[in-house]
């Protein structure tokens, strides 16, 4: 996931000013004061299945024990095989999408969108969200820096989480249709080291691209989506992305006021963050689906302030943090149950 520069910009803009203007501005940089937007009336906890730190961090190593998961690479395939059975077994009705697309530099990549519906009789959906490959670059590290890392944050947290979910909706469904997707290619885009990167970002999200512009169901809908991008890491914390409150502030006040009555305001923060282009970018504008992004960003790191092992080796098993994988995970099963 990069910061959105141009690309913002360009997006947005296409979208009309005025649409963004009623969605809440569109401020190019993180303001240090707190979201300034209409919060709905609190809703009653509602009584939710337990959902299971320790299941989610053990997804969280499976998929690193699978190696980086780049696409064309055999742990990519082998993760992904693994990622749809484990749905299937879950009780998803599991919808594989393959595609071919052209990386930054040209390189033709076979990738898997990868779908489970649970409910899928209903009209009403939610979609939940994450990316399952791994940056083939640790472009932000000193040593090793072509090589790809493991991406135990910056990929597999987000999976592990909604693996989880999965698990627990299978035992217990809600009473609205829940599509679970791990969209692929995310994160290949232009590493760090080139001396002219294209401003336009568009080599990013290839996947959700993809998938956006041609569903896996025609004319596929749902009430609004959530993405889990780098939820596990120790010392996280969740500000109000600011990609996310030009497009969806109404579902960043959903997901951030339940994380309040829940108890957890050491992680979901109401500061905002400069626009970010991650999946939920064109989940929302191309495809029509306003959504909310809980990514882990520091406001007090300039440039970009995702966590401190962003793009690097260190982005490995050690980082993470099975209790804020859990604190995330009882939130989206909370939004989910009280629907």
């Amino acid at each position: 996931m990069e910061r959105a520069g141009r690309l913002t910009e360009r997006l947005l803009l296409v979208c009309g000013c005025a649409l963004l203007l009623a969605l809440g501005g569109c401020s190019g940089s993180g303001s240090d004061k707190p979201a300034a937007s209409v919060r709905p009336a609190p809703i009653a906890l509602v009584s939710t299945p337990a959902f299971s730190a320790d299941s989610a961090y053990a997804h969280v190593a499976t998929q690193v024990g699978f190696g980086p998961r780049v696409p064309n690479s055999i742990g990519h395939d082998q993760c992904g095989d693994w990622l749809a059975q484990r749905l299937e077994q879950y009780g998803a009705a599991v919808t594989l999408q393959e595609a071919r697309v052209t990386a930054f530099d040209g390189t033709k990549l076979d990738i898997r969108n990868i779908f489970g519906a649970f409910n899928p009789q209903e009209r009403r959906r939610i979609l939940l969200y994450a990316h399952w490959d791994t940056r083939p670059f640790a472009d932000k590290d000193s040593v090793r820096i072509k090589e790809p890392i493991d991406g135990a944050n910056d990929g597999a947290s987000g999976v592990a989480v909604l693996l989880e979910l999965a698990r627990i909706l299978g035992d217990s469904l809600p009473s609205i249709g829940v599509d679970i997707a791990f969209f692929d290619a995310e994160d290949y885009g232009e590493p760090e080291w080139l001396p002219n990167r294209d401003s336009d970002y568009t080599d990013w999200c290839l996947g959700s691209q993809y998938w956006a512009r041609k569903p896996h169901i025609p004319g596929y809908r749902a009430k609004y989506g959530i993405l889990l991008d780098m939820v596990g890491a120790q010392g996280a914390v969740f500000h109000r992305e600011g990609t996310s409150m030009a497009l969806a502030p109404t579902v960043v006040d959903k997901v951030w006021s339940t994380a309040r009555r829940l108890g957890f305001n050491d992680l979901f923060k109401n500061r905002v963050t400069p626009q970010t282009v991650d999946d939920n970018l064109f989940v929302s504008q191309i495809a029509g689906i306003p959504s909310a992004n809980i990514v882990h960003y520091h406001l007090e790191t300039q440039m970009m302030g995702y966590f401190k092992y962003h793009h690097t080796h260190g982005d490995n098993l050690d980082a993470i943090d099975p209790a804020v994988l859990g604190k995330v995970g009882t939130v989206l099963a909370q939004v989910v149950y009280a629907e």
